[in-house]
């Protein structure tokens, strides 16, 4: 640890030499350093009759988040695990220092916990807090579909008179390249199984197909209708009256609000404090009501039972006690190792032979949103998948995505759990094949070649594919898909020919999904560490724990280099959103990193709003 921490602060001293000599940037980074490893904090306190404030700007992932950058750069944002919201919530039910939850902000999502699959299991905890008697408060002000969704399972909802509701439905609005591609001299030719796998259409058309209108409209339809049928419930109302106002409103002022019982009061922030100060006996003082923030209260509620997992190749320092792993499968599926928001093939299925090997834990729970990618990336995954399950209980979470690829390493799970606004499905494969020969000849560019085999130089990109050539890819992704279909069949205990009816490349809700065969039941993550608990009969003899693990001290130092410019907490003007919505599309390109050009991924554009 001593040549640990002189190697680092000799890096450190190096970084400000590089930097001009900047001393107040040594001394910062010390202070960052010794603020992570200078032991724990003291516990918060909680005073009788405070409420829980849930920020809803927090960033909410599935994963443990590996280091919080906001508290290093002054930033108001911290960074917050699923299970650490939805478990924070159950205790406060139960706690009786905590009267209550004030829920109030604008989401932002970390990873892909974004999706209302993510956001019922927080909605079903809070609703735990409110069926404990407990007031769940919120105030809104430029509520989404998203925000007012997560309020309406409260007891009483407040918007700011000049805010509003900015519910107008469900929509899905791709981005097209072809004819940019075609204006810039890029070729493109596809091979592909199944009439609804669209994934490729951004390439190949400028507009949706209409296959792939068809399944979008049904899965929007299904996603819609959940998201109804929880807001009704909450309000009391039925869906028939929600749906009625947003087609009458769209973006729904105040007073329409109001009048249609979506909102309980119009009001202003002051007057939401003042009321829950007098609720927590500090009427007309200057003080603030009685709180603890979510971070603070989780840091206490968090179950005994949980804990870090060890460093890779560190000693496991909990005994024998037995343990149920929980590892997150979050981001593009890549060839290879992967980039740290990826889950890379060759990474993810070594940490699942680990714990297969690892007799100390008797039960893995998968927990998966992700779109899907490399096929042979999935299948790596998958093979451990099926290993681990001849030696113990591996049960699947599906989050708010876990499609394409995504299922191909859910499917052999002894038990699948989703939501039923989780996207899943997708089974189908496709290859893209791009040339440049038009863009390079613009530019006076001209390529030859000489080669050994007829196929020698099939990889190329300097030319388009001959007919043999596109014959030979699509033979591969027949394969695969034939593979796809085959192990689905197999791992559900379905007939071959009713999964090839429901794959074709469609994608599905998790309620649909459940219908047909392809989830076994509708659940959050708690419900499938529930079930793997009792497969594995640990009863209440275990603990609980997570990969991948958080950072090292080192990593995180490295990180910080990275995101230590400030970020700003404004909304992005009409420029930034058209750049950050192409920078998006052209980070989907980069994890198209197959060997063989071959993925199983959901439509890369399939973007809801």
């Amino acid at each position: 640890m001593k040549n640990f921490f002189t190697s680092m602060l000799g890096a450190l001293v190096a970084l400000c030499i590089f930097a001009g000599g900047s001393f107040v940037l040594l001394v910062g980074f010390i202070g960052a350093i010794a603020a992570m490893s200078g032991g724990e904090k003291s516990a918060p306190e909680v005073e009788k009759g405070a409420y829980l404030t849930f920020d809803l700007s927090t960033a909410i992932s599935d994963a443990p988040p590996p280091v919080d950058f906001g508290a290093l750069r002054g930033a108001r944002h911290e960074a917050l695990q699923l299970r650490t919201v939805t478990r924070a919530m159950r205790a406060a039910a139960k706690d009786e220092r905590v009267a209550g939850v004030f829920l109030t902000g604008e989401l932002r999502a970390a990873g892909g916990s974004g999706g209302f699959a993510s956001l019922k299991e927080i909605r079903d905890a809070l609703a735990t807090v409110k069926a404990a008697g407990k007031p769940v408060v919120s105030y809104l002000t430029q509520a989404t579909t998203k925000e007012y969704y997560l309020a309406s399972a409260g007891s009483s909802v407040a918007l700011d008179p000049y805010g509003m509701i900015i519910m107008p439905g469900l929509a899905s609005e791709p981005m097209f390249f072809a004819g940019a591609f075609e204006k810039f001299g890029i070729g493109v030719q596809v091979t592909r199984v199944g009439k609804y796998k669209s994934a490729i259409e951004p390439f190949t058309r400028k507009d949706m197909s209409p296959e792939n209108r068809d399944q979008l409209q049904k899965l929007l339809d299904d996603l819609w209708s959940g998201v109804l049928a929880d807001i009704g419930k909450g309000r009391g109302l039925s869906v028939q009256a929600i749906q009625a106002t947003v087609d009458a409103e769209g973006l729904i002022r105040p007073e329409q609000a109001k009048a249609a019982k979506l909102i309980d009061r119009v009001a202003y922030r002051d007057e939401v404090y003042d009321d829950l100060k007098a609720k927590t006996g500090r009427a007309g003082t200057k003080k603030a009501f009685k709180q603890i923030s979510l971070p603070d209260y989780a840091r206490i509620a968090k179950d005994n039972v949980d804990s870090t997992a060890p460093a890779e190749g560190e000693g496991i320092t909990f005994g024998n006690q037995a343990r149920v792993a929980v590892i997150y499968a979050e981001g593009e599926i890549v060839d290879g190792e992967g980039d740290a928001d990826d889950i890379g093939g060759t990474r993810f299925a070594r940490e699942l032979r680990r714990l297969r090997q690892d007799e100390n834990v008797k039960a893995i729970v998968l927990r998966v949103n992700s779109p899907g990618g490399s096929a042979s990336a999935s299948e790596a995954i998958q093979r451990e998948v099926r290993l681990a399950k001849k030696v113990k209980p591996v049960v699947v979470s599906m989050g708010g995505y876990a499609a394409s690829g995504g299922y191909w390493i859910a499917a052999y799970g002894d038990r699948i759990f989703a939501e039923p606004t989780t996207i899943t499905g997708s089974i189908g494969v496709f290859g893209v094949q791009f040339d440049v020969k038009k863009l390079s000849n613009d530019f006076g560019l001209t390529y030859d070649s000489v080669k050994t085999g007829r196929f020698a130089d099939v990889i190329t990109i300097s030319r388009p594919k001959t007919p043999d050539e596109m014959a030979v890819f699509q033979r591969m992704v027949d394969w695969i898909y034939g593979e796809f279909v085959g192990k689905v069949a197999e791992a559900r205990k379905l007939k071959r020919e009713v999964v090839e009816e429901i794959a074709q490349g469609r994608v599905w809700s998790g309620a649909e999904a459940k219908k047909l065969g392809l989830v076994d039941e509708i659940g959050g993550l708690d419900a499938a560490i529930a079930d793997a608990v009792q497969r594995s009969k640990l009863g209440s003899d275990y603990r609980l724990v997570e990969y991948p693990r958080s950072k090292e001290l080192f990593e995180a130092v490295q990180e910080i280099l990275e995101h230590i410019a400030p970020t700003s907490t404004r909304a992005p003007g009409l420029a930034m959103q058209i750049a950050q919505r192409i920078e998006s599309e052209v980070k989907a390109l980069k994890s198209f990193n197959d060997p063989q050009g071959v993925y199983a991924r959901l439509p890369m554009n399939l973007n809801l709003r």
